[in-house]
C-alpha cells in the first residue's frame, strides 16, 4: 500500500464480502484487522478479494508468520536501499546538468540515458501501482507520482527526439529530465526514511517477542533436557537458572528467586518468588535457581497474549481517523481534476512559453498533493502509543479505547485486589459453638480451594501454612459480590459477607461485634456457616497497595472524580478509603449495582472508567466507557476491559490517561500538518500566486516537500515512544 486511498480500496473490497463484519486497514502497519464469520467465508476468499484488486496479502497467524514477514520486510528494505542508491547516483549528474543548464552536443541524449533507468527501473513501482489501480477503477499516490514524473519525462523525450515539432507548434523545446529524475529519487528517499521511522513504531512487538527464550530445560526422570519451547506442554517441570528467561507461565514448585518482571509489568523492582508463586514467560531470573510447573505454554502464555493484544491494537482505528478517511476517499480524484484545470488554464492564458509553464504547474500539483501524510496521521500515533504502553505494563485494546480514555472524567475503583494488594492474609479464626478452629479452617479452605477470589485464596494459604489438608468440594457455586457455597464431605458450607448470611437467615450473635471491630481496623470478615448453622468468622487483612495513594492523588490533580465501590462492608471500605485518599465510598453492593452506578454517572454527563479485577467487576467494566482491568485478576475481567494494567501498579492508570491525552493531541497535530500542508501547497503549486509574486513551484521542490510532509507526521508521532 502506498497511501490512504489504497487502504480505503482494500477496506471497501473486503467489507463488501458476505460474511465479513468489519475491516480496518492500517496503512502504517501494512496490516488489516478483519472480523468475519468462518461459517460463511474463509480467509482464502478474503485474501483472494484483496489479490483481485492488485495487492499481495499474507496471513499473520503466529510467530512464524511474524518472523517471515520481518524477513520479507528486511529483504524489501535492502531492495529499496539498492534502488535508492542507484537513483541518487544517476540523478546527481542529471540535476547538475539541468540546474546549471549545461548545454553541449548530445546533452539531451545523455540526460535521457541517465533519467530513463531512474524513472522506469527505480521508479517502476509507481507505474505498476498506478496501472493496478487503474485496472480496478481507482487512483492513489502512485497515480499522482506516475502521472507527474511520466508527464515531465514524455515532454522531455518529445523535445529530445522531435524538437522541430515543438518549434513548429510555437513551443520552446525545453527538457525536464532533472524534474522527472529528482521527483522519483526524492520520493524514494522520503519513503525510505519514512519506512525506517515507521519501523520504530512497530519495534514494541519485536522487543516483546525477543524476550521469549528459544529453548527450555525440561526435567525428565531427574535429568535436565534442553528442548525448543515449541515442544513444551502443560504440566512439564521446567528448570530456570540465574540469568535465564522464563520460557512459559507456571507455578514454582521448588526453589526461590528474584525475578525481573519489568518486561511484562513495567515495575523496575525485581519480585521475590518462592514455592506456590506464579512466574510469567519472558521475565528474567535474576538470582537463584527454581523449578516450576508449566500451566500455560506457547500461544497461551501471558507474553503471547500481550503480543496479540498489541498487534490488534496497532491494527485498529480511532474514531478521529474517520474524517481523514472520508476526505482521502475524494482527495486523489479532486487533485487530478485540479491538475487538469491547472494545465488547461496555464496553456490557455499563461505567459510564454505557456506549455512549459503548464507542464511545470501540472506536475507540481500532482506531486505535492500526495495524501500520504493524511493517511499516516492517525495510525502511526496509535502504533507508537500502544507499543509504548505495552512496554510499560499498559495494554490498550484498540484505537477507540485510546481516544475514549482521553475524555474520562470519573473513575470507579473496586477495592479488593484493585486498591488493595489482592494478597490478603487470614489473621484471626474465631469459632461459634463446638467446632474447633482448625476444623473450621479446614472446611472453609476446602470450600474455597477452587475459588478465584483473593479472600478465598487467603483462607487456603492459612490452612496450607498450618499444615491442614483440604478436600476438593463435590459441589461449588460462586455468588459474585457475596461469597461462595460448596459441599465438602457431605456438609454444605457457606462462606461470605454479612449480606449473604442475612439472606440465608443465619445469626452470629456476639461474633457480630468482633466482626465490626475488625472491620473498623481495615480487616474483612468472612462469615461461615455449616449446614445452615453459624460456625465462625475469619478476619482477613488486605492492606492497600503502595501505589494506591500516589495514583489517587495524581488522578485528583488531573481533575477526575474518584469513587470506591465494593461489595465489602462499610467499615472496612471506609478504612481503606481513608488510607488512600478516596472521599466517596459505596459499599456492600452487588455486581449489578456496580454497573447501575456506572450508568448513573454516565447519565449525569460523566465519561466513566471502571477499575476492577474480579468476576464481580465484569458487568461494570463492560458498562463503563473505559474498562480498566488489573492484569493479575480474573480472565473475565481482563476480557471485559479496554485497558489492562499488567503488573497491578495503580500509577499506570493516570499514566494511561495521560498517554491517551498526549496521543490525541499528537493525532490532531498530525491532521493539522497534513491538511495545512495541502491547503497551502496545492494553490502554490498551481501557480495561484504567480501574478503577484512570480512564484511557480519547481516540481523538484514539490517532491521534496511531499516527502517532508510524511516524515514530519511520522517524526511527530515518534515523540510518543519517549
Amino acid at each position: 500500500m502506498s497511501c490512504t486511498a489504497c487502504a480505503r480500496r482494500i477496506e471497501k473490497a473486503v467489507s463488501a464480502l458476505k460474511g465479513v463484519k468489519t475491516c480496518a486497514v492500517n496503512l502504517a502497519a501494512g496490516s488489516a484487522r478483519i472480523q468475519y464469520d468462518p461459517r460463511i467465508i474463509t480467509t482464502d476468499r478474503i485474501m483472494g478479494a484483496i489479490s483481485d484488486i492488485g495487492y499481495d496479502p499474507a496471513e499473520m497467524a503466529d510467530d512464524d508468520g511474524e518472523k517471515s514477514l520481518e524477513e520479507s520486510q528486511k529483504a524489501g528494505e535492502r531492495t529499496r536501499a539498492i534502488e535508492l542508491a542507484a537513483a541518487i547516483a544517476l540523478t546527481i549528474p542529471v540535476a547538475i546538468i539541468g540546474m546549471f543548464e549545461f548545454v553541449f552536443p548530445f546533452s539531451n541524449w545523455l540526460l535521457l540515458a541517465l533519467t530513463a533507468p531512474v524513472v522506469f527501473w527505480a521508479g517502476r513501482g509507481f507505474f505498476a501501482g498506478a496501472w493496478k489501480a487503474l485496472q480496478h477503477g481507482g487512483a492513489g499516490m502512485n497515480t499522482l507520482v506516475a502521472l507527474g514524473s511520466g508527464s515531465a519525462f514524455i515532454f522531455s523525450l518529445t523535445a529530445t527526439i522531435a524538437p522541430g515539432w515543438l518549434e513548429q507548434a510555437g513551443r520552446h523545446p525545453h527538457v525536464y529530465y532533472e524534474a522527472a529524475a529528482v521527483i522519483i529519487t526524492l520520493i524514494l528517499l522520503g519513503r525510505f526514511l519514512e519506512y525506517r521511522a515507521r519501523s520504530r513504531t512497530t519495534g514494541a512487538i519485536k522487543r516483546l517477542l525477543a524476550r521469549q527464550p528459544l529453548t527450555a530445560r525440561l526435567m525428565r526422570n531427574d535429568t535436565e533436557i534442553e528442548t525448543p519451547i515449541g515442544r513444551l506442554a502443560v504440566g512439564d517441570i521446567i528448570v530456570v537458572r540465574p540469568g535465564e528467561k522464563v520460557p512459559a507461565d507456571g507455578i514454582i514448585v521448588a526453589g526461590e528467586s528474584s525475578i525481573d518482571e519489568s518486561p511484562m509489568t513495567g515495575e523496575s523492582i525485581p519480585a521475590d518468588k518462592t514455592a506456590g508463586d506464579m512466574v510469567m514467560s519472558g521475565t528474567l531470573n535474576m538470582m537463584g535457581s527454581f523449578r516450576f510447573k508449566a500451566v500455560r505454554v506457547g500461544k497461551d502464555t501471558a507474553l503471547q497474549r500481550i503480543v496479540r493484544l498489541v498487534r490488534e491494537a496497532q491494527a485498529s482505528k480511532a474514531p478521529i481517523a474517520r474524517l481523514a478517511d472520508v476526505i482521502s476517499g475524494w482527495f486523489v480524484p479532486a487533485v487530478l481534476i485540479i491538475g487538469a484545470i491547472t494545465f488547461i488554464t496555464w496553456l490557455a492564458v499563461g505567459p510564454a512559453p505557456s506549455l512549459n509553464h503548464a507542464v511545470i504547474a501540472f506536475v507540481s500539483v500532482l506531486i505535492i498533493s500526495c495524501p500520504c501524510a493524511l493517511g499516516l496521521a492517525t495510525p502511526v500515533a496509535i502504533m507508537a502509543a500502544t507499543g509504548w504502553g505495552a512496554e510499560h505494563g499498559m495494554l490498550i485494546r484498540n484505537g477507540e479505547a485510546l481516544e475514549t480514555a482521553c475524555g474520562v472524567s470519573a473513575i470507579l475503583f473496586d477495592k479488593t485486589g484493585t486498591i488493595t494488594t489482592g494478597r490478603p492474609e487470614a489473621a484471626d479464626v474465631v469459632t461459634a459453638g463446638d467446632i474447633e478452629p482448625n476444623e473450621l479452617l479446614r472446611l472453609a479452605a476446602s470450600a474455597e480451594s477452587i475459588s478465584e477470589h483473593p479472600l478465598g485464596a487467603a483462607i487456603v494459604r492459612r490452612a496450607r501454612d498450618a499444615g491442614i489438608a483440604t478436600t476438593a468440594p463435590s459441589q461449588f457455586l460462586a455468588l459474585p459480590g457475596r461469597g461462595i457455597e460448596a459441599v465438602v464431605d457431605g456438609r454444605t458450607i457457606l462462606a461470605g459477607n454479612a449480606t449473604l448470611i442475612r439472606d440465608r437467615g443465619a445469626t452470629f450473635g456476639a461474633l457480630d461485634d468482633l466482626a465490626r471491630k475488625s472491620a473498623s481496623h481495615g480487616a474483612t470478615t468472612v462469615f461461615i456457616t455449616v449446614d445452615g448453622i453459624a460456625a465462625g468468622i475469619i478476619a482477613i487483612a488486605d492492606p492497600p497497595k503502595e501505589s494506591a495513594r500516589p495514583a489517587i492523588d495524581e488522578l485528583k490533580h488531573m481533575g477526575l472524580t474518584i469513587q470506591m465501590i465494593t461489595g465489602d462492608n462499610r467499615l472496612t471500605a471506609a478504612f481503606v478509603a481513608a488510607q488512600t485518599g478516596i472521599g466517596n465510598v459505596i459499599a456492600e453492593v452487588l455486581p449489578e449495582e456496580k454497573a447501575a452506578r456506572v450508568r448513573d454517572l454516565q447519565a449525569a454527563g460523566h465519561r466513566v472508567a471502571m477499575v476492577g479485577d474480579g468476576i464481580n467487576d465484569a458487568p461494570a467494566l463492560a458498562m463503563s466507557d473505559v474498562g480498566i482491568a488489573i492484569g493479575a485478576g480474573a480472565d473475565v475481567a481482563v476480557e471485559s476491559a479496554e485497558i489492562t494494567i499488567v503488573g497491578g501498579d495503580l500509577r499506570s492508570i493516570p499514566a494511561a490517561i495521560t498517554l491517551s491525552r498526549r496521543t490525541l493531541r499528537v493525532i490532531k497535530q498530525n491532521l493539522f500538518l497534513a491538511f495545512f500542508y495541502n491547503v497551502i501547497c496545492i494553490p502554490l503549486a498551481a501557480g495561484v500566486f504567480y501574478h503577484w509574486t512570480g512564484w511557480l513551484l519547481n516540481p523538484m521542490i514539490a517532491s521534496a516537500a511531499m516527502g517532508l510532509s510524511s516524515i514530519s507526521v511520522v517524526t511527530n508521532s515518534l515523540r510518543l515512544t519517549r
